[in-house]
């Protein structure tokens, strides 16, 4: 083939392979390894909110250009591990601050720190053997949500007596958004595209993000916490993270892991809910610390457990 006729195919290959190193950098919010998924997620950000949508590709593409000037390696480039905080950081600064030209620039910086914290995080924590999750995210928008704080600090949620009783909408509202609010969605009909975006890729991951989220849904009610937050899905998006990471990414599935991932995800749900009270007077917020935290702890534990099934799968 002539030269210029491969320099031609070679030019239209990067804008491709640019578009899946974004979808994929979008998908790995969720663990997930497919450019379908981050279509699909995609497609669910820009239903929620256009400007939601917006801001969770410019972070992503921010976040990835730069690591690759950092040195990012390859393959975590290729395969969007380089993407996913800088998604998340720019959504989050678009949710709190809302769309101008100036939270672009302040979205631009604070997904450019995402990769410099990445990268940080990424060799610690490789020494433990620990995946560095979202943590890069939750340092970089928890310091911005406290220097920027954009209204009078919220006291915290108030407990209800007994067990929180919730009508069939609100049940609903809260499965669906308990998945939605890992990309700080709102709109119960986003959570059920993210849910058809994790199908696409992964049956385990879908069956894992839909039992976290209703595992929160009933232990939120059982903790007697207060029903509009619980069917905002506030105590659920953690679940979902973490029944996704242990139950179909880190840990070969066996019913003896799947009840492992389900106690974990449990537990989730009284630390969000810990946090959510220790950080709001402040003006903070816990982002998804309780899911990193969580399962660093159950992912540090298992090889001590000596059960059938643990053993760790390639860390993403």
């Amino acid at each position: 083939m002539p030269a210029e006729g491969r320099g031609e195919r070679q030019g239209r290959r990067i804008p491709a392979r640019i578009g899946r190193i974004q979808l994929l950098g979008i998908a790995q919010v969720a663990l997930s390894p497919s450019p379908w998924t981050g279509l699909l997620f995609t497609a669910g950000l820009f239903a929620d909110d256009w400007r939601i949508g917006v801001y969770g590709m410019l972070g992503t593409a921010t976040s990835a250009l730069a690591a690759a000037v950092l040195g990012a390696d390859r393959e975590g480039l290729t395969g969007g591990l380089e993407g996913y905080c800088g998604c998340l950081t720019a959504i989050a600064v678009v949710v709190r601050l809302g769309a101008s030209w100036r939270t672009a620039l302040l979205a631009v910086a604070a997904a450019t720190v995402c990769a410099v914290v990445g990268a940080a995080a990424g060799r610690l924590l490789g020494r433990a053997g620990l995946p560095p999750l979202t943590a890069p995210f939750c340092l970089v928008a928890g310091v911005l949500a406290i220097a920027l704080p954009t209204a009078a600090p919220a006291a915290p949620p108030v407990s209800a007596h007994g067990f929180t009783t919730l009508s069939a909408t609100q049940l609903g509202h809260a499965f669906c958004d308990g998945i939605g609010q890992v990309f700080f969605l709102d709109k119960w009909y986003a959570g059920l595209i993210l849910l058809a975006g994790l199908l696409v890729a992964s049956r385990s991951a879908a069956v894992a993000a839909a039992c976290g989220s209703a595992l929160a849904v009933l232990t939120a009610c059982a903790m007697g916490l207060p029903a509009d937050r619980i069917g905002a899905g506030l105590y659920g998006y953690n679940a979902v993270l973490v029944a996704i990471a242990l139950a179909a990414t880190f840990l070969t599935l066996t019913p003896w892991t799947a009840g492992y991932a389900t106690l974990a995800a449990v537990a989730s749900v009284p630390f969000t809910a810990a946090w959510q009270a220790f950080v709001q007077p402040s003006g903070g917020s816990p982002f998804t610390w309780p899911f990193v935290v969580t399962t660093w702890l159950f992912l540090a534990a298992a090889p001590a457990l000596d059960r059938p099934g643990i053993s760790f799968e390639k860390a993403k």
